[in-house]
């Protein structure tokens, strides 16, 4: 079939100007495979494609191309076509789209917006960024309390079109404030002179424009919802934010954390649109703390140069003990961060931690310090090399599992981002005290000067 084309096939149509079978090969594509195909093309190839597809599906297009392929189209096409693309958005995705082009051409879409519109995106706008309303949508479908089912079926239907959703239906009263919710599955199933109070559910779970969007996200975790209502400080409902928008937030984290835990500062575009320039600037900066922090580390080791060359085996299982003690404290504060994030853990059972995790330190490190105690006792060492090397490990690893545990707890009650402990950070730290721990083990034991 047409639509089946490979990419060469389409490069060739385009490079043939056939835009006849373009167009036909469009019509049995989803929205979002359009967008990919976009995101590869090369900015020229790409915008001509573009302009290919009428104003209702391109709008569809335009929300899924990456941010920097959306800068390069609306620089590309006539006003007229950018003032018809954007009012063909939803205001939510506007926004999400003026906060990732330079500042220009968001004054250049909103001038040429109508005045209502204008006005509704900069009231989107004006919320601070990763609030609750840069999410949420002005276009939902509201009905009064006092109203009968059939009024309200009346102005669902009006309002059909231009609402994002109409799954769920809020009630209000005359000063607009939130008062319930109804699923459309109520309203088909009520009787038209049933009024819209007796049928809603007054437990309405909601939140605040200003609130973290991370909150939206517990919230629609939390109360099993697709949709979550928007409120002012004075419960008066301002719109809605979807469960699309919730999953854009969920992989913006998930990627954040991933770039924060590889000590990288996180990348927001993705990885096959970002520059090499981009992509080494956001590396370089954690990588040289990373590096001088690692001078602590040489320095205790020329500070027990003399004991090292005394007994030479010492030296062979320092990168052993070491990267145990890295990976201990890894894995540690790593289910720590994930019980912090989803609500299992706060400083209030900070001892109850500490009760656990040296426990499980201790199993661990005597599991790991006998088989080293073995291994050294047989092949390098003799009893007292083995007996250093092992006690060493047990105490690298309770010590490292500790610290991989408190140190998250820790940044979460001072209001810092637990995923900041990176485990290449935490491995740095590690690496000063394990080394601390064994040279000075060896020096009691082995009576080194």
């Amino acid at each position: 079939m047409v639509s089946k084309l490979l990419q060469p096939e389409i490069l060739e149509l385009v490079r043939e100007s056939n835009w006849k079978d373009l167009k036909e090969v469009f019509k049995e594509w989803l929205e979002p495979d359009i967008a990919d195909l976009l995101n590869s093309l090369d900015e020229k190839d790409s915008v001509i494609v573009f302009r290919l597809l009428p104003t209702d599906r391109a709008s569809l297009v335009f929300s899924e191309v990456e941010p920097n392929r959306q800068e390069t189209i609306i620089r590309s096409i006539a006003n007229q076509e950018l003032k018809e693309l954007m009012l063909q958005l939803p205001p939510d995705d506007r926004t999400d789209i003026f906060e990732e082009i330079p500042g220009e051409l968001t004054q250049k879409i909103l001038n040429l917006l109508p005045l209502d519109e204008r006005k509704e995106a900069l009231g989107l706008l004006g919320y601070p960024e990763e609030s609750v309303g840069r999410l949420m949508t002005p276009d939902y479908v509201a009905v009064r309390q006092n109203w009968d089912i059939e009024q309200a079926r009346a102005h669902i239907r009006r309002r059909d079109k231009v609402a994002e959703t109409i799954n769920i239906v809020y009630v209000v009263d005359k000063e607009w404030k939130l008062k319930g919710d109804i699923p459309i599955r109520k309203f088909i199933l009520a009787g038209n002179t049933e009024t819209v109070e007796t049928i809603m559910d007054s437990k309405c779970v909601s939140i605040t424009a200003y609130d973290d969007q991370e909150l939206a996200v517990s919230h629609m975790k939390k109360y099993n919802l697709n949709i979550l209502p928007v409120v002012d400080s004075n419960g008066i409902l301002l719109g809605i934010v979807t469960i699309d928008d919730i999953i854009d937030v969920l992989e913006e984290e998930v990627s954040e954390d991933f770039h924060k835990v590889a000590a990288i500062v996180p990348v927001e575009e993705s990885y096959a649109m970002a520059s090499v320039v981009l992509l080494y600037k956001k590396r370089v900066g954690w990588l040289m703390l990373l590096l001088v922090s690692g001078f602590l580390s040489s320095n205790i080791i020329a500070h027990f140069h003399d004991a090292l060359q005394s007994v030479i085996v010492l030296a062979f299982f320092i990168p052993v003990l070491i990267g145990s003690g890295g990976n201990t404290a890894s894995q540690s504060s790593t289910l720590i961060i994930r019980a912090i994030a989803v609500g299992d853990l706060n400083l209030a059972r900070w001892w109850d931690v500490v009760k656990k995790e040296l426990i499980i330190g201790a199993m661990l490190g005597i599991t790991l310090g006998v088989t080293l105690f073995l291994r050294s006792y047989f092949w390098q060492g003799g009893l007292e090399v083995g007996l250093v090397i092992g006690l060493s490990m047990i105490a690298v690893i309770m010590w490292s599992n500790l610290l991989g545990s408190l140190l998250p707890i820790l940044l979460s009650h001072f209001r810092l981002d637990p995923a900041v402990i990176s485990s290449p950070l935490l491995a740095t730290l590690v690496d000063a005290t394990g080394l601390l721990i064994y040279f000075y083990l060896a020096k009691f034991i082995l009576n080194l000067a």
